[in-house]
C-alpha cells in the first residue's frame, strides 16, 4: 500500500510541517523540526510504532480531531494491529501502550551495529548523534566513520560523545567515498546486523526494532529497508525533493522481495523499488561474503551514487531476500537550496546509469539485462511523464529535470573512469 501524501508547497512562502502522532500516546504531533508557522501539517499516524498512514490537516487541528480522523481513515488497520496483539479494541479512543505481544516488538538477542558515514560535517553531525543516542534497542554499538576528513572536528565530537555513551565508536577511513566508508564500517562492526543511515537523517527511537522485525520475517532475509519520511518542507527545493521521492515516504505496507517476486518487466533491476541507502540494514556475514559495496559507485566517487541499487541486486541474485519494513522509520532532511538540489539530482542520474552500466558489463547479468532493454526503453520514455504526475502542483526548480538527465548521460563514462581508478569488480 502507498499512502497518499499531500501536495507540497510550490513557493518558499508556503510550508508543510511534517510530524507524527502515536495513537497510543498522550502527546500531540511530534516533529524532528520545530514548527515554524506552517499553515498545513502532514501527520504520520502510528500505533505502537506501526505506521498506519498520513493525515493532512490545517495546522490548528486539535489532537482530539486528529485522533478521530485517524480512526475514520485507518480504523481497519488499527483494529487488525490490536487484534494481533490480543488487546481490547478502543475504537475512537487512544489505545493502551504496546503490550508484550505487540507485532512491532522484536527479539533483543543480537548485537546490532549502526554505521553512519560522514565527511567534514561536524556542525550537522551533532544533531544526528543526539537522535542516535535515543535509540531504544539495548544491544547496540554506533560506529561513526570519518571519511577522509580535512580536520579533526568530527573525531573530537564523537570522542567526546563516547566518553559519556560507550555505545559510540569513532573510526577513520582515509580513502574518500561513501562505499569505502561503508565497507570500513562493515569490516569493523561487531554486530550480527549492520544498519546504515546518513548524517542528514534523524532516526526514530524504535528504528532498530523495526529493522529487526524485517529480518525476522523470513530466515533468508539478508537486507532490510524502511520508511524514509520527510522531516520538513519549508521552501521550493524541499517541496520538489519531497514530491519527486514520494515513494520513500509513501509506502506503508511491509513487503518481501526475492527472485520469484513479480516486480514487473525490469525486476529486479528497477531503481527505487527496494528502498534507499539512507535507511538500510544488512546481515553482516552474508554481505561480507558478497564483497561489500562496490567502491566504483556511491557518493564521493566519480559516479556519485548507485551503490545501494547494486547491493540490493547482488543480495537477491545470491539467493537471499530483501524485506521492506515501514516500522523502521527515519526522517530525512532534504536539500534546502537550489544548487544543492541540482547537485543531488545530477548524482541520482549518474548513479543510476553507472549502476546499469555495471550490470551491462557483468557477464552474469548482461544477458538478463539486455533481454529487458525494450521494456527499459519504454520505462525511460515514461520517466518525464511519471515525474510530472508525482510533481502535480509542485513547481520544478529551474534546470532540475535537465540536470538529472545530464547525469543519466554522464553515468556510463563515469563508471568506466571509476573502475579504472580501482573500484570493486
Amino acid at each position: 500500500m502507498t499512502a497518499v501524501l499531500p501536495a507540497a508547497p510550490a513557493t518558499a512562502g508556503d510550508g508543510v510541517r511534517c510530524g507524527e502522532l502515536e495513537l497510543s500516546g498522550v502527546d500531540g504531533v511530534v516533529s524532528v523540526v520545530p514548527a515554524r508557522g506552517e499553515p498545513v501539517v502532514r501527520v504520520l499516524v502510528r500505533l505502537h510504532g506501526e505506521p498506519l498512514g498520513y493525515l493532512t490537516r490545517p495546522a490548528g487541528t486539535t489532537v482530539d480531531d486528529l485522533v478521530a480522523d485517524a480512526w475514520r481513515e485507518f480504523g481497519p488497520a488499527a483494529l487488525a494491529h490490536l487484534t494481533a496483539e490480543g488487546a481490547a479494541p478502543a475504537v475512537g479512543e487512544r489505545p493502551a501502550p504496546a503490550g508484550p505481544a505487540c507485532p512491532n516488538r522484536a527479539a533483543e538477542d543480537e548485537l546490532v551495529s549502526v554505521v553512519v558515514c560522514t565527511r567534514d560535517r561536524a556542525g550537522q553531525l551533532g544533531a544526528a548523534l543526539d537522535r542516535l543516542a535515543r535509540l531504544t534497542y539495548p544491544r547496540l554499538e554506533i560506529v561513526i566513520v570519518d571519511n577522509a576528513p580535512s580536520d579533526d572536528s568530527t573525531e573530537r565530537l564523537v570522542t567526546a560523545r563516547a566518553r559519556d555513551d560507550a555505545r559510540f565508536r569513532y573510526v577513520r577511513e582515509p580513502r574518500p567515498g561513501l562505499s569505502p566508508a561503508r565497507n570500513r564500517g562493515l569490516a569493523v562492526a561487531r554486530g550480527t546486523y549492520v544498519a546504515y543511515t546518513d548524517d542528514d537523517v534523524s532516526v526514530d527511537p524504535g528504528w532498530v526494532h523495526g529493522l529487526l522485525r524485517g529480518f525476522a520475517a523470513r530466515e533468508d532475509v539478508a537486507c532490510v529497508t524502511g520508511l524514509v519520511c520527510t522531516a520538513s518542507i519549508g521552501n521550493a527545493a524541499e517541496a520538489y525533493f519531497d514530491a519527486r521521492n514520494s515513494g520513500w515516504s509513501g509506502r506503508i505496507a511491509a513487503r518481501l522481495f526475492d527472485l520469484d517476486t513479480d516486480g514487473g518487466p525490469l525486476y529486479p533491476y528497477s531503481a527505487g523499488i527496494f528502498g534507499t541507502g539512507a535507511n538500510v540494514a544488512f546481515h553482516r556475514e552474508r554481505t561480507l561474503a558478497l564483497g561489500g559495496f562496490d567502491e566504483a559507485l556511491g557518493a564521493g566517487s566519480p559516479t556519485r551514487g548507485g551503490e545501494d541499487l547494486d547491493a540490493f541486486v547482488r543480495v537477491l541474485r545470491a539467493g537471499y531476500a530483501i524485506a521492506y519494513q515501514p516500522a523502521a522509520v527515519v526522517w530525512h532532511h532534504h536539500r534546502a537550496d537550489h544548487d544543492s538540489l541540482l547537485r543531488q539530482l545530477y548524482g541520482y542520474g549518474t548513479g543510476l546509469t553507472a549502476y546499469l552500466t555495471k550490470l551491462a558489463l557483468t557477464r552474469d547479468t548482461r544477458r538478463d539485462l539486455l533481454r529487458r532493454v525494450p521494456a527499459g526503453l519504454v520505462r525511460v520514455a515514461r520517466i518525464r511523464r511519471d515525474t510530472g504526475r508525482k510533481l502535480a502542483g509542485v513547481a520544478a526548480p529551474r534546470g532540475a529535470m535537465r540536470r538529472e538527465f545530464a547525469g543519466y548521460l554522464a553515468g556510463p563514462l563515469l563508471y568506466l573512469r571509476a573502475r579504472r581508478a580501482g573500484g570493486t569488480p
